[in-house]
């Protein structure tokens, strides 16, 4: 799963760009539990600007102290996409793994 954060960040940076802090809320639509762990979102957000998928500015606006606002780059973009391709070539294997055990085992020992 900690592999597949990047991609789930990028796309949900795409959507909106975001500050870390409203990343952890949202990751949890991708399976990261309730809040995903600070560490990990901020750890990920600084390799990804590192590596050019995302850039980020100081917000001032709003109340409290400035805060990093970080949104998606071509690159990160191009990262998306190659992702997506990945997942749909899994997602087609799985689905035959399925379709092959439903064959062999019936549906009645789905209950594991």
């Amino acid at each position: 799963m900690e592999r597949f954060v990047q991609p789930c960040i990028l796309l949900l940076l795409r959507e909106k760009p975001s500050h870390g802090y409203d990343l952890m809320s949202s990751l949890s639509e991708f399976g990261f539990g309730s809040t995903a762990d600070p560490g990990l979102v901020y750890r990920n957000l600084r390799k990804m600007e590192e590596d050019g998928l995302v850039r980020s500015s100081w917000d001032t606006g709003g109340p409290g102290p400035a805060k990093r606002l970080y949104e998606v780059t071509d690159e990160g973009e191009d990262f998306i996409h190659g992702w997506a391709t990945t997942i749909r070539q899994n997602v087609a294997t799985l689905q035959l793994f399925l379709e092959r055990y439903d064959k062999e085992f019936g549906k009645q020992k789905e209950d594991f």
